[in-house]
């Protein structure tokens, strides 16, 4: 499913010369690259503040938080997304309040949204969208029932960094964003990471004092608020700066994967749809079908590695079985028994790709005959 190993090969001495400036300095927490990478990831996201943390789940609960949520609170999040959306709105206290999503994007539905907001009690603060699998969720349509409701709208980008809608980048498409840099992600350190990406200063200026045990940057020792260790490592940062340098060659490679993908495969599987107008990071390439356990047992028979992301809906979730369904979630529900990854990477060659395209026909032909 992914080669960290030849993305390490092809940075060679520019990720050693980047680790051990960091070694010899010894300024892990904090350094001078910490700096530096909020810098170059808000020059890609257009301009936007970055404040850099510990991990993506911290990054939602630190934006959680700066927005004011708490206990007695609600916010919309999809049925179908990872779990450390909805973790992050129980972590700050609030209830999460599930939606349903669209089949072809894997995306928040704006009609669900619209009944979630409407049916739920108590009545939601605001909505918490996701990218998922790299794919710009309808950015646009989502924020016109969030203004009709009164909701804020906080993006969950962990999947979708490097990704446009409409031109504009990631980082710019809601008024606050957060990111992932967990080593499977498109952009991603050796170890956990995360950011919060906003056009609000206020925001910005919160989520630095959160991370930091919700200090002020003049003063460490003077605490304005209940915060809690959430700094990424300067070794991380470094690791960061380092992959950014082939970060653009490499989302084009999984671009140049997923067209060929959804050229080769749209007639034997249901592929990924993306909305018109957007570009995709291309963190997974989840195709869906009614075979899917089996289709996955014949790739695996022939060497093709897969995974589901996600095998039940969150609704259905040990962790939030005591929260109440508001609306239907059918399609979450079907999106689990349905959805299948492929491998997709960078460092696929175009043998290996052929090898999963070629596989996937053979399987998913056999068991539609």
């Amino acid at each position: 499913m992914l080669d960290l190993g030849a993305q390490r090969r092809r940075l060679g001495a520019t990720l050693t010369t980047a680790i051990d400036a960091v070694l010899a300095r010894g300024d892990f927490v904090m350094g001078e690259e910490v700096g530096r990478l909020e810098a170059a990831l808000a020059d890609r996201a257009g301009g936007v503040e970055v404040v850099s943390c510990a991990s993506g789940t911290d990054a939602l609960v630190l934006a959680l938080r700066a927005l004011g949520v708490g206990p007695g609170d609600a916010v919309v999040v999809p049925a179908f997304t990872f779990a450390a959306t909805a973790e992050a709105v129980a972590l700050v206290g609030a209830r999460p309040v599930f939606a349903d999503v669209r089949r072809g994007a894997f995306d928040l539905d704006p009609a669900s949204l619209d009944e979630a907001a409407v049916r739920a009690r108590p009545r939601p603060r605001g909505v918490l969208v996701v990218d998922l699998f790299g794919q710009p969720a309808d950015h646009a349509a989502i924020a016109r029932v969030a203004q009709a409701h009164d909701l804020f709208v906080l993006a969950d980008a962990a999947q979708s960094f490097g990704a446009t809608a409409g031109g504009e980048a990631v980082g710019r498409l809601a008024p606050v964003t957060t990111t992932s840099f967990y080593p499977t992600k498109p952009l991603g350190a050796f170890g956990d990471g995360g950011a919060v990406l906003t056009t609000d200063d206020g925001v910005a200026a919160a989520v630095r004092s959160l991370r930091n045990h919700g200090s002020v940057p003049e003063d460490p020792y003077r605490h304005v608020r209940i915060g809690l260790a959430s700094r990424l490592d300067t070794l991380q940062a470094a690791v960061l700066l380092a992959k950014l340098t082939v970060f653009d060659d490499e989302l084009r490679r999984r671009r140049e994967v997923a067209a060929r993908y959804t050229d080769e495969l749209a007639d034997v599987v249901t592929v990924p749809t993306p909305i018109d107008g957007t570009t995709s990071a291309w963190a997974q390439y989840t195709i869906t079908s009614p075979h899917r356990d089996a289709l996955r047992h014949g790739l695996g028979a022939a060497g093709v590695a897969s995974a589901v992301h996600y095998p039940r809906a969150l609704i259905d979730q040990p962790a939030f079985a005591e929260l109440e369904q508001v609306v239907p979630l059918d399609r979450s529900r079907a999106l689990a028994d349905a959805v299948l990854s492929l491998p997709i990477h960078p460092y696929l060659t175009d043998e290996q790709v052929a090898h999963v395209i070629a596989t996937v026909r053979s399987v998913a032909e056999r068991l539609d005959g």
